[in-house]
This record gives C-alpha cells, structure tokens and sequence, in this order.
C-alpha cells in the first residue's frame, strides 16, 4: 500500500503546501511512472534494475530489495532517506500521524520524549505497528545513547560516560547491557558510538571522548560495535572525519578543525577504519568545518569528505547519516531544506533532522522537488535506498 502524502495540519501545512506550484501540489502523491534506463555499469546499478513505467506500490519486501526499490514510488523513496525528530513523550504527538502518512526511513527518540521505560516500549513500539499497518518500510527507531551523563534515557545502561570508562573490556560489558535493553524496549540502533579522538577536556567534545590515543579509541569503537552488533543494534560511528580538535561543540555553535588530510589519516580516521574492519553498519558526519573544505562547508554536507575520503580511501559501504541539520553550523549557513538536498547530493543515505516540524516537511518537499526535477539523480536516490533497505535487513527489520 502506497501512504498518500498528507502534509501536517495547521499553518505548517498551509505554508508548505502554498509554497509549492500548483503541478508541485497536484503531483503529490500522486504515484509517477518511471522511464526506463540504459543500463548502467555499476555494482549498485546491476542490483537495481530498471522499473516498469506503472508499477502499484509491493509489500516491504516483495522478491528481494531491488524488487522492493523498483515498486517504491519517487515519494516514498525519497521519505526513506529521513531521520526526524520530535518533542512529545505520548503516543499523541503529531510523529506518529506523520508516520501514517510517509514512510520514513526513521525516528529519533531522545531525552525530552523520555518519561520513563515503560513509555519508551510504547513510543519505540508505536513505529513498528503503524509500519505494518500502512504497509510501510520498518523503521529505524534510533536514540543518542552514548553513556552516562550523555545518554537519552538517563536511567537506562551503559551507566559510564566514554572518558569515565577504564578499559575497552568495561566498555563491552556496559555496552553489551545496553543491547539487550534497549532491544528489549523497541530501540533498534544508537547514534553511538563516539570515536572521535581528544582528550576528555576537550573543547568539542569533553567527557564524551573516550581517549586522545587513537589506538585506544580504536579498541574502544571495535568493542562497542561488536557488543551492539551481537544482538543487531544499530550503531553509528560519529563524528566523521573527526571532530575532536574542534573549536566548538557543534551542537552550541559553528566549530572549525584545521587538520590537513594527513593529519587526519594519522590520527582521527584510525579509529574510523576500526570501526569498519569491525563492521559498523553506519557513520554519522560531523557538522564542522575542515581545511579540506576550505572551511565553508560542513562536514555533512560534503561530497570530498563522504564520496572520496569515507567511501574511496576508507571504503565504507554502510549508511552515511548526516548530524543533526538543525544544528548551528548549518542553520548559520544556509536553510535546512537546502541543506538537507546538499547532503543527499554529496552522498548521505540518512538526513537527520530533530526539528521542528515545519522544517522536516519542509526539508523533505525540497528533497522530493530536487529528486523529480533531476536534481538529485535516480541512481543516487536510489544508491542511497539500497544502502538503507540492505541494512535493514542485515539487522532484521526486513525480512
């Protein structure tokens, strides 16, 4: 069943639906056909053959995900690649309508949506039934969970914040805890871990820094994901290439690093080749800005960063997730919804957006307009699926 788009009710949706030409308003969700294409060389493109011009909409999985992509409608693909946000703490906030009626690639649940475990289950639980219900794509249901003081549930494990930690053997142990948890509660995965490397002091990132050794925090990040991986909890290693000699904490304010390239392969991408030998399913972009980019464009944003450096040199074939595009160095530089489309363009598979609503909508007619007017080409939506629908199914969410 193909989810008709329905924008939200009140202002938000007058603003955004009068912002659109009357095609742009007619068009949506209205199912378009697909031309068929020459065929492509790539490993990617082999696996996603050309659709027929008018297909109806297949269940999650029909014969397999290139089959699932080729029946996906240009709207519902491009829900897929968002990560939204949201304030409530009941199964009454407006998400869960907006849930019914895109099918999003996920949610974010965080600390000011937490009241308690039980609440959580309900809220992580609600994604789920609502999926199956409108014949969605399951969707990932993600939280910052990175420990101690830095976690979205505070009383829930691991207990101790990376710099507090003594060994990568404790953080296993406290991770492993946590896997089964937050499992247990309808969490499928933690924008976790952290393996920039800095010192606990740090101006960026202080006591969310495990070490500034990077052959420690590369022990520290194969623990984490090996524990999160044993029981298929997504975990995303951030904050790629590196944010640890930052100027600022992203999250507060615009943060620039001045490490060259090399700088970069000696010391803060270590950690990151780690993670991957360990097979971490995903990397979170960091929102700073690099020498590599001539300090311009955030790291989300940026086709070097994500095309050539993580995907060419490192060779990465996860999802690539963007960081928060509510955060300063992106709102100080342009508009959400442009950066948003940037992000896709340069390579991102997840746009994570926590808010508000207007702008999530508004990010994603912009992403929808780029996608049909060929701004953002078919191969790399549908490139950026793929990674997505593969991941779903290595951690089970699709069959």
């Amino acid at each position: 069943m193909v989810a008709a788009l329905v924008l939200p009710v009140g202002l938000v949706a007058v603003v955004v639906v009068n912002s659109l030409t009357e095609d742009e308003q007619q068009s949506i969700p209205a199912a378009g056909s697909t031309e068929l294409r020459e065929q492509r060389a790539s490993f990617l493109a082999r696996l996603i053959p050309p659709p027929p011009e008018r297909v109806p909409a297949g269940p999650r999985v029909a014969r397999g995900i290139s089959d699932l992509i080729a029946r996906m409608t240009i709207d519902r693909k491009v829900a897929q690649l968002f990560l939204w946000g949201f304030q409530g703490q009941d199964l009454n906030d407006p998400i869960y309508q907006r849930l019914r009626t895109l099918d999003l690639g996920g949610i974010v649940i965080d600390r000011p949506n937490y009241s308690s475990s039980s609440e959580l289950a309900a809220l992580a639980g609600e994604a789920g039934v609502i999926a199956e219900q409108e014949g969605h794509v399951p969707p990932w249901v993600l939280a910052p969970q990175e420990g101690g003081e830095f976690n979205a549930f505070p009383d829930l494990p691991p207990a101790s914040a990376a710099a507090d930690l003594r060994s990568d053997a404790e953080a296993f142990e406290e991770t492993r805890q946590a896997a089964g948890t937050l499992k247990g509660l309808g969490i499928n995965g933690v924008l976790a871990p952290v393996v920039d490397v800095a010192p606990p002091d740090g101006i960026a990132l202080g006591a969310r820094a495990y070490s500034d050794d990077p052959r420690d925090v590369s022990a520290y990040a194969t623990a984490v994901v090996d524990a999160y991986r044993g029981v298929r909890v997504l975990t995303a290693a951030s904050h790629f290439p590196g944010l640890g000699s930052g100027t600022e904490d992203t999250q507060l304010g615009v943060s620039q690093i001045g490490s060259t390239i090399d700088q970069l392969r000696g010391r803060d991408l270590v950690p990151f080749r780690a993670a991957i030998r360990a097979g971490v399913p995903a990397v979170l972009m960091s929102n700073g800005l690099y020498a590599t980019d001539d300090f311009v464009t955030p790291g989300s944003l940026s086709r070097p960063l994500i095309g050539d450096l993580l995907r060419g040199e490192l060779g990465f074939e996860g999802i690539v997730i963007t960081d928060d595009l509510a955060d300063p160095p992106i709102t100080a530089l342009g508009s959400i919804s442009d950066g948003a489309v940037k992000a896709i363009k340069a390579g991102a598979d997840l746009v994570y957006i926590s808010g508000p609503p207007g702008e999530q909508q508004t990010a994603y007619v912009a992403a929808l307009r780029a996608a049909r007017s060929g701004e953002i080409s078919e191969r790399r939506l549908d490139e950026a699926l793929l990674r997505n629908l593969a991941v779903k199914r290595d951690y089970a969410l699709i069959e």
